[in-house]
């Protein structure tokens, strides 16, 4: 018998069924005597033995279906040393959920917290395979993670539409983008976009280069300006504090967020209306595109492929195209940063987009 058990951890997005699904059939398609596991809400459901019995019926019919028929919840990795409320040890407790239900291995879906904890099982000695879920594409070692494309459908389609209204008023336009330390949705979604702007974690701008590339383009006789911000995009001024200073800064901001304070400090300088869209968790949510459910079937059969033959330790990646195994403890703690160098940047500079740090 071949018991898997399965949980999603961190923030939902599209194609987490997919990928499950994948796992699912790869694995029944090759072998009956199995056993499924699903463990609810996250790292909880392990915590506290929190699952239901699954069969490969239960994964028919989700390929389309957004969020995780699991469900799933936020459990800081740094946290997971520390006790509960009632003094339980997390990391005992789910080492203990897995030998009481004799386990052969733990399939996690998760980003970087949720790989951070899925290395520390491993560490612990459990077999764990991982699949890389986030939408803002921040994993090491993968060139993509399922959720990303959706979410930059979204968010591109927000920008989209802000255009239809911005030739239609004298305003600059705001379209706050989810990702708070990388800024890859904000900048696929603001080329696909047409964005005049794109400002990232990566790039501190300067608020003076903003105002420039706003009144050259009123100049020029063009009525808008349309901004996409990562949610983390930071000044020249703030990236110089200390990680203490910023964070301490960021407690004590009068502004909901950075598009708030951006949208201010823009009105000043060139006394323009500015107008604010924040599609916030929209990104995460609904059908995945076609490209999500391609990619999250295919890293879904490659575990399975890895679990059939017992190779355990990996997390599927995606490489050149193709999926490929990644040792966890290559991938744990480390985030995909933008290269402020890459060729996507250089490209959107030279057909004029502006990344707020040239006056």
């Amino acid at each position: 018998m071949l018991r898997i058990g399965m949980l999603t951890s961190g923030g939902d997005c599209q194609a987490l069924n997919a990928a499950m699904r994948g796992v699912v059939k790869g694995i029944c398609n090759k072998r009956k005597d199995v056993e499924i596991y699903g463990f609810k809400d996250g790292y909880k459901g392990l915590i506290y033995s929190d699952f239901n019995m699954l069969t490969s019926k239960d994964f028919s019919g989700i390929l389309t279906q957004g969020g995780t028929i699991l469900g799933t919840s936020r459990q800081p990795f740094k946290l997971m040393r520390v006790p509960d409320k009632d003094g339980i040890d997390k990391v005992e407790a789910m080492k203990h959920t897995y030998h009481k239900l004799h386990l052969d291995c733990l399939v996690i879906l998760g980003g970087n917290g949720t790989h951070k904890t899925a290395n520390l099982l491993r560490e612990e000695g459990l077999n764990v395979v991982t699949l890389p879920k986030t939408i803002d594409n921040d994993l090491w070692g993968t060139d993509m993670t399922f959720g990303f494309q959706s979410a930059v459908d979204i968010a591109t389609d927000t920008i989209d539409r802000i255009h239809t209204t911005a030739t239609s008023h004298s305003r600059v336009f705001i379209i706050e983008v989810m990702g708070h330390k990388v800024g890859h949705v904000t900048l696929h979604a603001g080329i696909a976009g047409g964005a005049d702007i794109i400002l990232l974690p990566e790039i501190p701008y300067d608020i003076k280069a903003i105002k420039n590339v706003i009144d050259k383009r009123t100049q020029a006789g063009k009525r808008f300006t349309i901004l996409a911000v990562a949610e983390g995009a930071i000044s020249k001024e703030d990236a110089k504090l200390k990680k203490k200073e910023y964070k301490e800064k960021l407690a004590n901001r009068k502004y909901p967020s950075i598009a708030y304070e951006l949208a201010e400090q823009i009105e000043k300088e060139t006394d323009k209306e500015v107008r604010i869209t924040v599609p916030g968790h929209t990104q995460r949510g609904g059908t995945p595109c076609a490209y999500d459910r391609v990619f999250a079937t295919r890293v879904g059969a490659k575990a399975a492929e890895l679990i059939l033959n017992e190779e355990y330790g990996y997390m599927v990646a995606m490489r050149n195209g193709e999926t490929v195994k990644v040792p966890l403890e290559e991938v744990a703690g480390k985030l995909k940063y933008v290269d402020p160098n890459c060729g996507l940047i250089q490209e959107a500079r030279t057909i004029g987009i502006s990344f707020g740090d040239e006056v």
